[in-house]
């Protein structure tokens, strides 16, 4: 008998740049962990700017060119996610700001934190939005991802006892 997955949603603004780069990242390492059939991942937005539309361009050949492929479209985050998601991982103060009133407003039981609460290196708390910005904007996000996603990970597997 398997035991329930771990969910896991990512939330940014739009769903288009951060957020799926973060989903994308952390499935690919909790995969090279061996542990995929103990996580369920997924990634939302505050807004319903983009919903339908593919991950940004610039964030999909910024991480395609690291090994890691973005998949998926666009959706908005609900209350119902609130309930089925174990933790709710925002990208910055706005967006956990957003998913805090959606949790109260819906009684939902998620832990929702912000991304770089695990990020080993030092910062503003926030995965800047690098939507307007250049390609190094693109690059600086994968970074930080990648290092906060990692750190999460460890947190998780001591958190739930799971073989390392």
């Amino acid at each position: 008998m398997t035991a329930d997955p771990i969910r896991v949603l990512f939330v940014c603004l739009g769903n288009i740049c951060r957020s799926p780069l973060a989903e994308a990242v952390f499935r690919h390492q909790v995969r090279e962990r061996g542990l995929d059939a103990r996580f369920e991942i997924d990634s939302a937005g505050t807004s319903g700017y983009h919903r339908g539309s593919p991950p940004d361009r610039r964030s999909s050949e910024t991480a395609l060119r690291r090994g890691i492929e973005l998949t998926g479209t666009s959706r908005s985050v609900t209350a119902a996610d609130l309930s089925r998601f174990h933790y709710v991982i925002a990208m910055d103060a706005e967006n956990e700001a957003a998913l805090r009133g959606l949790l109260r407003a819906s009684g939902g039981g998620a832990r929702v934190h912000r991304l770089r609460e695990w990020d080993p290196a030092p910062g503003d708390g926030d995965v800047p939005d690098p939507y307007y910005g250049g390609p190094r904007g693109f690059e600086d996000v994968h970074d930080i991802v990648e290092r906060a996603s990692a750190a999460f990970l460890e947190h998780v597997v001591r958190e739930h006892g799971l073989a390392a």
